[in-house]
């Protein structure tokens, strides 16, 4: 029976270009768990948008002398732009700037207050002397009070991950002008995270199979003890409270965005026609929720969205909180503002995303951070795609089509060699499968690859180019088998490589998208005609690392 499966990937600031770390962080693994359950049968349901809110946009804006809502439009393209190059296939990619956010999150807002979960109350908060206005979140920055980091923002440090209280910074000064903020008393809505101390403590005890980086960096906070915490700014951009009196404030960004996974199913029903769709997501007991991040998001996704939901009631928690931790670049932490970053629309001038996918999930940083090289990209493209996926396939599709006038032959009987071959599709199966249900994405294409060898291997003791001028039977048989091995790659390695499986997918003389055959072993059926074969993957000039490392120096020194 199909599974019903949300996949909710994080939001990200659309407050600039898209780089390869919003792809390891969230995205792709995201994408090549959607992609597998899809592919196993089971009812997908991926959601994300941009975030359009709160103080990072606004920063950003300021700082290009541009309006916040011409900032987020370009950049909201940009990414949804990605999406779309990448081969990231959300069934609804969105942002939080439309009526239904807007509402889904004033509503969810509501609920909480009519039943006690939202307070109001007095907060001290730092207010620029200088401009003449309260500084919320980043306009502010100082040393972090957990870890001494002196940049940590009004809400949250970079450095280690905490959320953080302005009164709580040293050091406080206005990002903007450098000027020390007087702290003056406002009137804010707090949302009372004491009263879940208990229920999150329960619900995260059980979660045995989480990611340690993740349970373990919440059961931390929760040792802590909640704090109550504001969710409204004196701000002028974003989604107004819904209560008289506040019409000078909004809704706090980290409140409003972890509601879009909400919201956007929401929109994708009332999109597909049938409003209550959503339901089937978020309401059934055995539909279950995934959802994808970077680690400086875990306590918004382990601690307040789960709160949230409680205070809601009615409304799935988390199966899974799959944060992954950083992706550095060249040995360095990547840093926008530096331009020591690969940005994806300039990388896609230049590469295919299969490539860029591949590798990304190969050092995807799972347990913990990895460094993207371009040595390592050009390494991985030539002499895994390229010299080893790549090669079996070409060899075997050349072989058949040249000596079987371009259709699959029949076999004969098969031997101990061509028996463990079918065998090691089978395993390849189980394998992948075991580990993407898992979230382990490196280890599941360790054993795509392990297939693509046991292939090479077979082929190379077989030889059938000299069988076929020998033994045209046993050359049927060898090549029919190994045509078998290709069918569960395209497979098996659909989930990282989207747009290589579609055309090998008809390169084996299929019709139609790859998921119409589900996740098992295809066996090739004699006589069915076969295209001339074309590589499916572009051998890559070891000049790049050097180009792209110039490139690089070039645009962190501007």
């Amino acid at each position: 029976m199909a599974e019903r499966i949300l996949v909710a990937v994080a939001w990200p600031y659309v407050n600039g270009l898209p780089h390869l770390g919003h792809i390891a962080g969230n995205v792709l693994p995201a994408d090549i768990f959607a992609r597998y359950h899809r592919l196993a049968g089971n009812d997908v349901l991926m959601v994300s948008g941009s975030d359009m809110h709160g103080t990072p946009t606004m920063l950003a804006a300021r700082q290009q002398g541009i309006s916040t809502l011409e900032l987020v439009e370009r950049y909201h393209n940009a990414f949804a732009e990605m999406n779309r190059q990448m081969g990231f296939a959300f069934d609804l990619y969105t942002h939080t700037d439309t009526d239904n956010h807007h509402a889904v999150s004033q509503g969810m807002f509501t609920r909480l207050l009519e039943n006690g979960y939202l307070v109001e109350g007095v907060q001290s908060m730092p207010f620029c002397l200088v401009e003449g206005r309260f500084l919320s979140d980043r306009f502010v920055e100082g040393i972090c009070p957990h870890c001494e980091f002196d940049g940590a923002r009004g809400d949250q440090c970079d450095n280690c991950g905490n959320t953080v209280d302005p009164s709580e910074l040293g050091n406080i000064r206005c990002k903007e002008d450098g000027s020390p903020p007087e702290f003056r008393d406002t009137t804010h809505f707090f949302l009372r995270l004491s009263a879940f101390q208990d229920r999150l403590t329960e619900w995260i005890s059980g979660k045995d199979d989480w990611r340690p980086n993740v349970r373990n960096f919440t059961m931390g906070i929760l040792r802590e003890g909640l704090k109550d915490r504001s969710i409204t700014r004196d701000i002028d951009w974003g989604i107004k409270i819904p209560v008289e009196g506040f019409e000078d404030k909004r809704i706090y960004v980290w409140f409003e965005a972890v509601i879009g996974y909400f919201s956007a199913s929401i929109e994708w029903a009332a999109n597909s026609g049938d409003p209550d769709a959503w339901k089937a997501w978020w309401e059934e007991e055995d539909a279950r929720a995934f959802y994808f991040q970077g680690k400086d998001n875990i306590p918004f996704h382990t601690i307040i969205w789960p709160a949230m939901l409680m205070g809601h009631g009615g409304l799935n928690l988390a199966e899974d909180v799959a944060a992954n931790e950083f992706l550095t670049l060249e040995g360095r932490p990547l840093s926008t503002s530096t331009g020591w970053a690969v940005w994806v629309p300039d990388y896609l001038e230049r590469y295919d995303p299969d490539p860029l996918r591949y590798y990304l999930a190969s050092i995807m940083p799972e347990t913990s951070d990895s460094d993207f090289t371009w040595g390592g990209f050009l390494l991985a493209n030539n002499n895994e795609l390229v010299a080893t996926f790549g090669n079996l396939v070409h060899r075997v599709l050349t072989l058949t089509t040249r000596n079987f006038d371009n259709a699959v032959p029949e076999s004969g009987e098969l031997g101990p060699d061509e028996i463990a071959a079918l065998e090691a599709c089978d395993t390849a199966l189980a394998d992948v499968a075991k580990h993407l249900e898992a979230r382990n994405f490196r280890d599941g294409l360790r054993s795509v690859m392990v297939l693509a060898q046991h292939g090479n291997r077979y082929i190379d003791a077989r030889a059938p180019w000299k069988q076929v001028k020998e033994d045209r039977d046993a050359a049927a048989t060898t090549l029919w088998t190994a045509l078998n091995i290709v069918e569960t790659l395209r497979t098996v390695s659909y989930p990282y490589l989207p747009y290589s499986t579609q055309t090998l997918h008809e390169l084996l003389g299929h019709e139609g998208d790859v998921l119409a055959g589900g996740w098992q072993r295809i066996t090739p059926e004699a006589g069915t005609a076969l295209p001339d074969p074309t590589p499916i993957f572009k051998k890559l000039d070891d000049s790049i690392v050097e180009e792209e490392a110039e490139r690089l120096a070039a645009a962190s020194a501007r």
